[in-house]
């Protein structure tokens, strides 16, 4: 199983950043999805989650509003839209599927959002 998060980087406040989580060795579309994230010195935090089939998602309470999840199970893959970013957005951002027993984390892609 793999997991590889792609798109993040450098952005100024207020900016958007899209991310997104390839999948591959497992059925993807069985797997409920989401995305954490753990800044320096601080406990990794659920940002959001997504179901199997993508109708129901949820969100931590400081991204509400500005942050979409979405996932394509076609292409094996979860996204991650942020927008209107701020400063303690930054972090290691970790893409996270689990069904049953199974709980799969990616590598994590950085996050800095510059004021």
């Amino acid at each position: 199983v793999q997991l590889v998060e792609s798109g993040g980087g450098l952005v100024q406040a207020g900016g958007s950043l899209r991310l997104s989580c390839a999948a591959s060795g497992l059925t993807f579309r069985l797997y409920y999805a989401s995305w954490y994230r753990q800044a320096p010195g601080q406990e990794r935090e659920l940002v959001a989650g997504i179901s199997d089939a993508g109708g129901n998602t949820n969100y931590g309470d400081s991204v509400k509003g500005r942050f979409t999840i979405s996932r394509d199970n076609a292409q094996n893959t979860v996204y991650l839209q942020m927008n209107s970013l701020k400063p303690e957005d930054t972090a290691v951002y970790y893409c996270n599927v689990r069904y049953v027993g199974y709980n799969y984390w990616g590598q994590g892609t950085q996050v800095t959002v510059s004021s």
